[in-house]
């Protein structure tokens, strides 16, 4: 069946393996659209004041203008008031320079919070002598909201709880050099897509499921998959034609920042169409041809393809076990360096009965909707790896996912867009961030992008049960592929952590590394923040090789507290800022040669204090 889905109905498959849209084969969650509305682009967004560190701050003194040489003494004087203000916080003061405006920029010795270096820069500023103080912030490239027209409407890739960030992934890459084949209905030459669309093929052998007039081909168009009442099988409903590889492709690689539609995840990817879904659906024989065709494998009687895909993505799935054949490609395809990602299906059942998803070596997707939860057609279980956006109509056509289509209901019409919903609409997420994150590092291998899009993934927002790892999070999985502090890969299925062995209450004054609270390894840390001026540090000593994980709930839903981690030197190594009643969770791995010391810091953002402003912290 396909996995997208217009209604909460489910269609049984009666011929070989359908599209994965939960309903049945290309109907819409809202009818497809002539032409854009539209929706103005979202601002580009600034980094909040009160988040990111600085070891600077920037002091412009009363009267002394670009080019004045303060005496020594004066600079004496101003140092010991800055280093005062510092040390508390276990800073000092050191002038680096004069700027352009006649400032001073003084370095503070440590990386600190940039709240805390107002607060210090208020207390600077309190000498009457002073202009004004404030932080020498350090700033990072943003990807600026792309231009498209309907970029707003894209809940999914907004940099929310919910979206997956895609923004700041694109300051790393935008998919350049990778290909993904998009193992489907075909494609139709949207003006939106068409440019990212190389090669492909049509391996649909059965000339009645193809649909237009003989089988295997060098076209992948699509030229329709309508079905009239009976045709498939007794009981079947005429539905018009889906348009499903054209909406799936879209999502992956829709041409971004051309003023018109929609934005894809990984706009610089060429898409790979490989047409295996047709009338009624289409044959698992075509389709494991299809995965080893599209990986750069060999197929008897068809021509080796030029544009060997790094990902391949299948929408689509069928009930029952894995079979064999399936299965052998799947290994195929992966000993090339292929990563096979698959739609989870939308029976809302377990997916161990849901092939492929169930087959050994695939990244399972599951779906939720834009509050979090899953979704209540998605399929779920332990063989589920991971969650991302797949839409839920069932609130509002606007809910579901945005992306490329056509107007025609039976044979291709003009071009359109339209909301679809269904684990086919989260599994191209999941293919896209892939290709992001190879792009990025084409070294990794199909296990180890498994593993970082699994560690990387953020926690669920809504009840999500079986859902696999997490939610898809394009930022962090591309830092992760890089090298960054995102989390360390971990087995599957994650083993089940060990409680924690106690409980720390806390012990002020911790307000400093030098005055952390020690704590070890598993255990829970209770503390307060007091004031809005409060923070925490709690001391971990963590084995060469370990990793380490710390895990801040508020005790109050209201209250939003951010959680750091700092490494023995003082650098920020890691952060979780998430909102107000969200949990904040950050992982880091010793990857020295000998024990060392990790510093956990609990900082206010917003909310409750005092008495209530309780809070925990799980270590392990």
């Amino acid at each position: 069946m396909t996995l997208h889905t217009p209604a909460r109905t489910t269609t049984a498959i009666a011929v070989g393996i359908a599209l994965a849209c939960a309903g049945g084969i290309g109907a819409a969650a809202a009818a497809p659209t002539q032409a854009p509305a539209a929706a103005p682009a979202a601002a580009p967004a600034a980094a909040p004041a009160e988040t990111g560190t600085t070891d600077r701050l920037i002091v412009k003194y009363r009267g002394e203008r670009a080019g004045t040489t303060p005496s020594g003494t004066t600079q004496s004087k101003r140092r010991d008031r800055i280093q005062a203000a510092a040390a508390p916080l276990g800073g000092a003061a050191e002038h680096v320079r004069a700027t352009a405006q006649g400032a001073q920029v003084w370095s503070l010795g440590t990386d600190l919070e940039v709240a805390d270096v107002e607060a210090i820069a208020a207390q600077v500023e309190a000498d009457p002598a002073v202009e004004y103080a404030e932080p020498d912030r350090l700033m990072q490239p943003l990807a600026a909201a792309p231009n498209d027209t309907r970029w707003a409407e894209q809940w999914d890739l907004q940099t929310t709880s919910v979206g997956i960030d895609v923004r700041t992934a694109w300051d790393t890459t935008r998919g350049a050099g990778v290909n993904v084949a998009v193992i489907d209905t075909g494609y139709r030459p949207h003006a939106d897509l068409a440019a990212n669309i190389v090669g492909g093929y049509d391996l649909i052998a059965d000339t009645a499921v193809a649909n237009d007039g003989n089988g295997r081909d060098a076209d992948a168009a699509d030229p329709g998959d309508w079905t009239t009442t009976n045709q498939c099988a007794t009981g079947w409903t005429a539905r018009g034609s889906s348009w499903h590889g054209t909406h799936v492709a879209g999502t992956i690689s829709a041409v971004t920042n051309n003023g018109v539609g929609v934005a894809g995840i990984a706009p610089e990817s060429k898409v790979v169409p490989v047409r295996v879904l047709g009338r009624c659906g289409g044959y698992t024989s075509d389709i494991a041809d299809a995965m080893i065709w599209a990986s750069g494998g060999t197929v008897s009687g068809v021509p080796a393809n030029a544009n060997p895909a790094k990902v391949l993505n299948l929408s689509l799935g069928g009930s029952g076990t894995c079979d064999t054949t399936s299965q052998n490609a799947i290994t195929s395809a992966r000993s090339r360096g292929t990563v096979v990602v698959v739609a989870a299906g939308n029976s809302n059942t377990n997916v161990s009965s849901s092939s492929p998803a169930n087959c050994s070596g695939v990244v399972a997707v599951a779906a939720y909707g834009p509050t979090g939860a899953r979704a209540y057609y998605s399929n779920y279980g332990t063989l589920v790896d991971i969650a991302a956006p797949g839409g839920d109509t069932s609130g509002g056509s606007a809910n579901g996912i945005l992306s490329t289509l056509n107007t025609g209901t039976s044979t291709p019409g003009s071009d359109s867009y339209a909301f679809y919903q269904g684990t086919s609409m989260a599994a191209p997420h999941v293919a896209a961030v892939a290709a992001l994150m190879l792009s990025a590092n084409p070294s990794l291998t199909p296990d180890q992008v498994e593993s970082l899009l699994k560690s990387s993934a953020q926690p669920f927002v809504a009840t999500c049960s079986s859902c696999g790892a997490g939610m898809l999070d394009a930022a962090t999985a591309v830092a992760a592929a890089t090298g960054g502090t995102t989390p360390t890969p971990t087995p599957t299925p994650t083993p089940t952590p060990t409680p924690p062995a106690g409980s720390i209450a806390e012990s002020e004054s911790n307000n400093t590394r030098a005055t952390a609270d020690p704590a070890p390894r598993p255990s829970t840390f209770t503390g307060t923040i007091g004031s809005t001026s409060d923070t925490d540090y709690v001391s971990v000593v963590v084995p060469a090789g370990a990793t380490l994980t710390v895990s801040l709930t508020a005790g109050v839903a209201s209250a939003d507290y951010d959680l750091y981690l700092y490494n023995a030197a003082g650098t920020r190594v890691a952060s979780s800022t998430r909102g107000a009643g969200l949990v904040d969770t950050v992982t880091y791995t010793n990857s020295g040669t000998a024990s060392a010391t990790f510093y956990p810091r609990v900082l206010y953002y917003s909310g409750t204090t005092g008495t209530s402003g309780t809070y925990t912290l799980a270590i392990s």
